[in-house]
């Protein structure tokens, strides 16, 4: 699995001009930066960690997909009151 911090990437393409097995793609949804930013080809990656190493912005971060477990989300306190987030 492939994380990308979409709104880190300024869109040098490295990552997507580097994949030896072709997994990254541009997307088609503009980031805040207004450029378009990489996005995962389902079923393609072979967790090598190129684009990982390469990425200049270090938005990209590479799982393999039994290491994958979504973050729990605690609560936030703020002056003494309890906020779910």
């Amino acid at each position: 699995m492939i994380n990308i911090k979409e709104d880190w990437c300024k869109g040098c393409l490295l990552c997507i001009k580097r994949c030896p097995v072709d997994a990254l793609e541009e997307s088609d949804v503009l980031n805040k930066r207004g450029v378009y930013p990489p996005r995962e080809i389902e079923g393609r990656c072979t967790n090598c960690r190129l684009c990982e190493l390469i990425c200049p912005d270090f938005a990209i971060t590479v799982l393999k997909d039994d290491d994958y477990k979504p973050k729990e989300r605690g609560k936030l306190i703020i002056g003494g009151i309890t906020d779910e987030i």
